[in-house]
């Protein structure tokens, strides 16, 4: 019996069950206090084993995500999204666009609360067991340029495309030359009805050719990402504005108190 209870974390961590070697001995004591049988005790570990696991995946998700750590639907000032984009967040963090390779377009002004609404989503999409990636558009570009200038864009496309929803934030303000449009044009075709995208953008779709430049290029462009999406705007003031402004005049009072 000593050797036995020996070597068995050994044989269960050569299974790949680390929470069976962190509990079946507490779990064992549990079960036998509570007269549970062999099934229910084996219940019990799996169950562990299995939220332990699903658990693991996640945080693993999570750090590959890049997503900002503070940008989540808990951190999300729902009150200050505009009232069609509120009523749309909670089925759009279901993940249902994901499965059908849908995308997501958000507009808006600077400062509109775009990037945290599109995070708060990629947030949830993980939590869910989902793949996402976040990049500001210039660092993605950045990223396929020096790809196809090492001959290795098609391994890298493979590399993005393990992810089951990519976030591209601010494509507006990418240097908008040739080269750029052309790589970011062939990650959108790559993906199109195969992957989701989540891109925010300054710039409605009629002022996409001061991205794309070529007028088919635009056109192609819009009509990829127009068909299949759904549409968020973001028309409010200015959160960011806002919160300076709540900032400023919250010094004052403060400085008074401290006197």
């Amino acid at each position: 019996m000593t050797d036995m209870m020996t070597t068995l974390p050994t044989m269960l961590r050569s299974l790949r069950l680390p929470a069976f070697v962190a509990h079946y001995l507490d779990a064992a004591g549990k079960a036998a206090a509570e007269h549970a049988t062999y099934e229910q005790y084996l219940q019990h570990l799996t169950e562990i084993e299995h939220a332990e696991r699903r658990q693991r995946r996640i945080d693993k998700n999570l750090r590959a995500s890049n997503l900002p750590r503070e940008k989540t639907l808990a951190q999300l000032d729902l009150a200050k999204v505009p009232t069609a984009v509120r009523r749309q967040v909670p089925t759009l963090c279901e993940g249902g666009f994901a499965d059908r390779a849908e995308n997501i377009l958000i507009f808006g002004l600077p400062g509109r609360g775009k990037s945290h609404t599109a995070c708060a989503i990629g947030h949830e999409l993980v939590l869910r067991g989902m793949t996402v990636y976040f990049t500001p558009a210039f660092k993605l570009v950045q990223r396929l340029l020096a790809a196809r200038r090492d001959l290795k864009m098609e391994r890298e496309l493979n590399r993005l495309d393990a992810f089951d929803v990519m976030i591209i934030d601010d494509i507006g303000y990418i240097q908008q030359d040739r080269d750029e449009m052309e790589v970011l044009f062939t990650l959108l075709a790559e993906r199109y009805e195969r992957r989701s995208v989540v891109i925010t953008s300054n710039l409605v779709f009629s002022q996409w050719d001061r991205i794309f430049k070529d007028p088919m290029t635009t056109a192609a462009a819009v009509d990829r990402m127009v068909h299949h999406s759904i549409i968020l705007e973001m028309n409010g003031p200015s959160v960011r504005a806002e919160a300076a402004m709540a900032r400023t005049e919250a010094t004052p009072a403060a400085e008074g108190l401290s006197l």
